[in-house]
C-alpha cells in the first residue's frame, strides 16, 4: 500500500523555479491515451480515435499478446544486465486489460502483476541508477496504464437524466490491484536516489503531468489519495516544473467554479495547493494573491463547498497568517459570496470567519466590522436553530470578545436590534439563553451605551409601528373607495342615459 502521508514541499532558490521546453514521454513510440485494446477483443472508451485503434500488439508481437510469460527474476542476472532486463520488463507490463470481467485473461493478469511487484520492489532497493531508456520506459508504461477516460458517472435512476450521484458510496475501479502497483512503482521511481532529476524532466514533462492531474476527476477515492501523494513528491523534486503545477491546478479550479462546479478531486488538489502555500516566502508574490482572489475565495461560491471546506479553509487561513493584511480582503470575499439559503453552509462560514478573526489585526477588523457585524446580526435572527447558535458562540472566543469590547461603540449599535428581536420573538429557547448571555455582556462593557441604543431602539420600533398602522390606514382607505366604484358607475349609467 501506498504511504499516506505528506511533508512540506522545499523551497529552493528562484532560479530552479524556470520554466523549460517539454517533451511527450511516450512520442517516441506508440502513444495510448486511455485504456489499449484489450487482449482478446475487448475495448475500452478512450479520448480520440486514435488511441481506441492502438493495439497492444504496438508493445508485442501477436504471438506474445496472445499469452504473456513471465521474465527472468532479477536475481538470476548480472549487475549488468539489469537495467536491460527492467526495460523489458517495463514493456511486458504495457499489456493492459479489462478487469470488468474477472475470470478473463486471469492467467495473463497474474503474470503483470507479479511483474509490477517485482518492478516496485527493484526500484524500491535503489541498487542501480537508471538509465534514460529505462526512464522513457517507466513514463510510457505508466501513461498507457494510467491516462485514461473515466466513464460518465453512474446515475441512480438509470436513465441518465435528473437522477442524482449517491455521494455516499464511491465508485471503485475495478482495475485498482494493477493501478495500485503502478501507482507504487511510479512513486518509489520520483523517490529514488537513484533517479537523475535532470534527465527525468524530459519525461517527466509538461504533458505527463497534465495528464496526471486530470486523473484527479477519478471517482475512486484510493487512485485521487496516490495522485496526491505522487503530485506532492513531483512538486518536491522537478522543481522547474512548479510554475506550470500550479497554473493547472489554477486552471482546474476555474474550470469547476466558473463552468462545471463538477469535479471529484478538488479537496485532494485544495490539500496539495496548502502545502505550497505553506512553502510561499514572504512578502508574497502578485501571482500568489492572485490565487487568493480569483481562487480561493470563489471557491466558496459552489453548492457542493461541504466535501473540500475543511481544506479549503486552511489554505485561505495560511494566506492570512502568512500576511495578516489579507484578513479584511477574505473577510469581504466570504460577505460577497455569503450562502442566503443554505444553511449548513451559513454555519461553515461562520467557522471560517471565526478562525480569521483569530489571526485578524485591529486595523484590518476595523475595516471590515460594520458589514461583517450586520450579517453576524442576520445569522442571529436566522430560523435556523443551528446558524443563529454559530453566531452566537462567536461571543465564546475571547479574542473576538476583546475586538469586541475595543470597538463596542461602533459594533453595538449595529448587533443590537438583533439581539433585541430574538428576546422578542425566536422560537428556540436555547437561541433565547445564549443572546440574554450577550446582551448582559453588553451591559457590563458600557452600560451607558448599552442604554443609549435601547432607547434608540424603542423609538425606531415605535416610528416603525406607526408607519405601518398609517400605511394599513391608506390600504384600507384604496380598498372602501374600490369596492365603491361599481355602485357609483351605476348611478352615472341611471342620471346620464
Amino acid at each position: 500500500m501506498l504511504k499516506q502521508f505528506f511533508s512540506k514541499i522545499p523551497r529552493k532558490s528562484s532560479k530552479s523555479d524556470e520554466e523549460e521546453s517539454y517533451r511527450d514521454p511516450v512520442t517516441a513510440s506508440p502513444r495510448v491515451t486511455g485504456r489499449a485494446n484489450r487482449l482478446n477483443g475487448g475495448s475500452s472508451s478512450t479520448r480520440s480515435n486514435s488511441a481506441k485503434r492502438t493495439s497492444s500488439s504496438a508493445v508485442f508481437p501477436a504471438s506474445i499478446v496472445s499469452g504473456i510469460e513471465p521474465l527472468v527474476p532479477f536475481k538470476d542476472v548480472p549487475q549488468a544486465e539489469k537495467m536491460n532486463l527492467f526495460v523489458s520488463k517495463l514493456s511486458l507490463c504495457c499489456v493492459t486489460f479489462d478487469f470488468t470481467e474477472p475470470g478473463k485473461n486471469a492467467v495473463e493478469k497474474d503474470v503483470k502483476r507479479r511483474t509490477l511487484l517485482e518492478l516496485v520492489d527493484f526500484v524500491a532497493s535503489g541498487t542501480i541508477k537508471f538509465s534514460e531508456p529505462a526512464i522513457l520506459a517507466l513514463s510510457r508504461m505508466c501513461a498507457i496504464n494510467l491516462f485514461r477516460a473515466f466513464p460518465p458517472p453512474y446515475r441512480s435512476n438509470g436513465s441518465g437524466a435528473g437522477g442524482e450521484i449517491d455521494d455516499d458510496e464511491p465508485i471503485f475501479d475495478h482495475a485498482w490491484p494493477h493501478l495500485q502497483l503502478v501507482y507504487e512503482l511510479l512513486l518509489n521511481f520520483i523517490n529514488s536516489p537513484c533517479l537523475d532529476a535532470k534527465v527525468a524532466k524530459k519525461y517527466i514533462d509538461h504533458s505527463f503531468i497534465s495528464r496526471l492531474l486530470e486523473l484527479f476527476d477519478s471517482e475512486d477515492p484510493r487512485e485521487r489519495d496516490c495522485l496526491k501523494t505522487i503530485l506532492h513528491r513531483v512538486y518536491g523534486k522537478f522543481m522547474v516544473h512548479r510554475p506550470y503545477i500550479r497554473k493547472c491546478i489554477n486552471n482546474i479550479f476555474y474550470r469547476f467554479v466558473y463552468e462545471s462546479e463538477k469535479h471529484n478531486g478538488i479537496a485532494e488538489l485544495l490539500e496539495i495547493s496548502g502545502s505550497i502555500i505553506c512553502g510561499f516566502a514572504l512578502p508574497l508574490k502578485e501571482e500568489h494573491k492572485i490565487f487568493l482572489w480569483r481562487v480561493l475565495i470563489p471557491l466558496h461560491k459552489p453548492k457542493s463547498m461541504g466535501v473540500y471546506f475543511q481544506q479549503l479553509s486552511y489554505c485561505v487561513t495560511q494566506f492570512v497568517e502568512k500576511e495578516p493584511k489579507l484578513a479584511s480582503t477574505v473577510i469581504r470575499g466570504l460577505l460577497k459570496y455569503w450562502p442566503i439559503t443554505n444553511s449548513q453552509k451559513e454555519v461553515m462560514f461562520l467557522g471560517e470567519v471565526e478562525e480569521i478573526l483569530e489571526v485578524i489585526s485591529m486595523v484590518e477588523f476595523q475595516r471590515v466590522m460594520v458589514p461583517l457585524f450586520w450579517r453576524i446580526g442576520c445569522c442571529i435572527n436566522s430560523l435556523h436553530f443551528q446558524v443563529a447558535e454559530r453566531a452566537l458562540f462567536l461571543w465564546n472566543n475571547d479574542h473576538m470578545v476583546n475586538l469586541i469590547a475595543l470597538n463596542c461603540q461602533v459594533i453595538l449599535p449595529v448587533i443590537f436590534p438583533a439581539l433585541e428581536r430574538n428576546i422578542k420573538s425566536h422560537w428556540s429557547q436555547a437561541v433565547l439563553n445564549l443572546t440574554l448571555n450577550i446582551r448582559k455582556m453588553f451591559i457590563e462593557m458600557d452600560e451607558k451605551l448599552f442604554l443609549s441604543c435601547h432607547s434608540h431602539f424603542k423609538e425606531e420600533e415605535a416610528f416603525l409601528t406607526s408607519a405601518a398602522a398609517k400605511r394599513k390606514e391608506a390600504w384600507d382607505r384604496l380598498e372602501h373607495a374600490a369596492s365603491l366604484q361599481p355602485v357609483i358607475g351605476n348611478i352615472a349609467v341611471l342620471v346620464c342615459p
